[in-house]
């Protein structure tokens, strides 16, 4: 019989990708999610398969599975900040609870467990690039505070279930990720430059555009995770990509991709917007022989042409 993998979150951005990896690899795989930002079209083409599932359950209340399980991926969250700026509450209760039935499971199954963390443990850093062993600079009552705190309280429910339990544990820092599958009314920079240039309207720009993100391309950050559910590390790991991009850099990218000539609008900065965001890699280079190989402009065009296709 293959072993069993449940990912919570199954039916999102990064947790359907990971289904898909999971499945190419041999193993059997659980999806369970709530559909407050995931969508069952992400994994419809599984539907059928003997070695998937899917489950519609929301994490936060107890899980029950009959089988042996061999790992739980943790990926169910909101995740981007109009996501968490719509479901606040939720929000926390995925990162604090959710983690804490995710936990619970990993444990009475002996399973491996690996949460989906975030570079937004680090809030706006004063540290850049940004490494493992850096606390961060959070508002914990600031707008941002709800995401950035629940994922940093997850990761210490998870260390602390790896100390008291012996769980064997893993913490993967995702920083931005992009790609097929994304939601067209995401919300982050990506989605919103490509639905507005394929509309041919204005970028929205917030800000002067000059603060930084790194943008990773799915199945870059998706064999980074699978490298680490593997592993034997318990540390926190950070999986991006090193190459750092203005705001403005990446509007601009994508209008000339689209062939758009919409004119870049600035709009007023958001509060606790992050002015940099950079992983510093080299544990993820060092333990897991991991480093992004996806071209960003490339990533770009395969991203560009999915949205394509869904708008129609």
């Amino acid at each position: 019989m293959k072993e069993t993998i449940l990912v919570t979150g199954g039916a999102g951005f990064l947790g359907s990708h990971l289904c898909d990896r999971l499945l190419e690899e041999g193993f059997a795989v659980i999806a369970m999610d709530n559909l407050i930002t995931g969508s069952t079209d992400n994994i419809a083409h599984l539907n059928g398969r003997d070695d998937f599932r899917f489950i519609h359950h929301d994490v936060t209340e107890y899980i029950f599975l009959g089988e042996p399980i061999y790992g739980v991926v943790h990926f169910a969250s909101p995740a981007s900040p109009q996501d968490y700026l719509d479901y606040p509450i939720q929000t926390l209760k995925v990162g604090s609870l959710g983690t804490h039935k995710a936990l619970g499971l990993a444990k009475a199954k002996n399973a491996r467990f690996l949460l989906a963390s975030t570079s937004e443990v680090y809030g706006d850093p004063l540290l850049h690039p940004q490494p493992e062993s850096y606390w961060g600079n959070v508002n914990p009552v600031g707008p941002r505070g709800v995401y950035d705190e629940a994922k940093r309280f997850a990761e210490a429910m998870t260390m602390a279930y790896h100390r008291t339990h012996g769980v064997d544990t893993k913490i993967a820092r995702i920083f931005n990720t992009f790609g097929p599958r994304m939601r067209l009314n995401d919300g982050r920079a990506i989605p919103n430059f490509l639905m507005q240039a394929l509309n041919n309207r204005p970028l929205s720009v917030f800000g002067d555009g000059r603060q930084t993100r790194s943008f990773c391309f799915v199945s870059d950050l998706v064999e980074g995770i699978f490298r680490l559910l593997q592993s034997e590390l318990h540390d926190p790991v950070n999986l991006g990509n090193p190459e750092e991009w203005t705001v403005l850099q990446m509007a601009e990218a994508v209008r000339d991709l689209v062939g758009s000539n919409a004119p870049i609008e600035h709009r007023g900065l958001p509060e606790d917007d992050p002015k940099v965001r950079q992983p510093e890699i080299a544990r993820a280079r060092e333990r897991l022989n991991w480093s992004p190989r996806m071209d960003v402009r490339e990533g770009l065009r395969l991203t560009m042409e999915d949205f394509r296709r869904r708008v129609g």
